[in-house]
Order: structure tokens, then C-alpha cells, then sequence
């Protein structure tokens, strides 16, 4: 759910309504709802698609070894 509360914090932040976030990069504006409301159900090519148009750049990286609680 942090990921959805990052996503729906930012597009509010820009300013942009879901349909104006989807209409951005060729998403429905019920993709976007899904995507802010249960992204665990929603495809990841969706969600690359709405980092792009909310300008978020996603970084992976290794865990610290201290870090051994799972986060799903």
C-alpha cells in the first residue's frame, strides 16, 4: 500500500486527475484508480507506464544485510 500512497500523492502533487495521468502515457483512467487503490492486482507494464507519467523514477537496489524482514 506504500506504493499506491506514493503514486496517488504524486499525481496529486502535479496536479493531474486520473484520466489526465492515463490520457499521458495510453492508460484508462481505471488503470490508474486500480494502480493507486490495489497495485498488487495490477500489471507491471501498467505501472512503468504511470512512473513515466507522473515523472517517478524507480531504483532498485540490494538489501542491507541488517534488513531481514520481508515487505510483502
Amino acid at each position: 500500500m506504500q506504493l499506491a500512497m506514493v503514486l496517488n500523492g504524486q499525481r496529486k502533487e502535479l496536479k493531474l486527475s486520473q484520466k489526465e495521468a492515463a490520457e499521458k502515457v495510453g492508460l484508462l483512467p481505471k488503470t490508474i484508480s486500480m494502480l493507486e487503490n490495489d497495485p498488487k492486482r495490477s500489471k507491471i507494464e501498467s505501472l512503468f507506464k504511470l512512473l513515466s507519467s507522473l515523472d517517478i523514477e524507480m531504483v532498485l537496489q540490494p538489501k542491507k544485510d541488517d534488513d531481514s524482514s520481508p515487505e510483502w
